[in-house]
């Protein structure tokens, strides 16, 4: 390997040295106890969460379906997952019965929205234990049951044209259950707490990737190893 360029190429050598060890100090347990992946990865989450609660909004939203009285009947694909949500319902004080694999309901749908945000809420706020204690079983497969049971019944209004009922159900399992679900024991963060971290994380990854980029391109030019314009020959 011949250096055609010395002053390129040792510039180049000496970012992507100096890449390296930041890297392995990046990737060391130095933040916290994390490296700086899963530092940065726990931040974003925390802030992520800071900015799903939608539960209040949801709340207000289901306010016009308490006294709505619905009779269904669904199928599930497991008796387990059947005899759950026969207990979920039960204590809920929702009136359920299974009939081999299909399940039937009778009850407020309000009152069903609201017992199912009043968890998710625990959850948000990471007091799993509660909601735990109210059913017997693990917090998390609770919410799961719930997040199922509401799709299940979506599907239905859907199929018999009820597209109101069937958007309430939606969003509720998608803002609510499902944030609660994928953020449990994460403390959230509002992003106005944490500004000054996001924007030195954000432009730090910038600077980071055009440090290498810079590296490699002062290594290649120092190598001689450029592309010429082909001369073009006219016959």
């Amino acid at each position: 390997m011949v250096i055609q360029d010395k002053k390129h190429f040792y510039r180049g050598l000496g970012l992507a040295i100096s890449f390296l060890i930041l890297l392995m100090v990046i990737i060391s347990p130095v933040f916290e106890g994390k490296n700086g992946l899963e530092y940065a990865d726990d931040m974003f989450n925390k802030l992520s969460k800071g900015s799903s609660y939608f539960i209040p909004d949801l709340a207000r939203s289901i306010e016009k379906f308490k006294g709505e009285q619905i009779q269904v009947s669904i199928n599930f694909e497991t008796p387990e997952e059947l005899k759950r949500t026969v207990h979920l319902l039960n204590i809920s004080q929702i009136k359920a019965e299974s009939q081999g694999k299909t399940l039937k309901i009778e009850g407020n749908l309000g009152e069903l929205l609201v017992t199912a945000l009043r968890d998710a809420d625990l959850m948000y706020h990471n007091e799993g234990e509660k909601v735990k204690s109210l059913y017997g079983y693990n917090e998390k497969q609770v919410m799961k049951d719930w997040w199922q049971l509401f799709d299940r019944l979506g599907k239905d209004f859907k199929k018999n044209k009820v597209v109101e009922k069937a958007e309430i159900l939606s969003k509720v399992n998608k803002k609510g259950i499902e944030a609660a679900y994928n953020f449990y024991q994460i403390d959230p963060v509002k992003v106005s707490e944490r500004a000054g971290i996001l924007s030195g994380l954000l432009i730090f990854y910038v600077c980071y990737t055009l440090w290498w980029g810079f590296a490699l391109m002062y290594l290649v030019e120092g190598l001689g190893l450029t592309m010429k314009k082909g001369v073009r020959k006219e016959e």
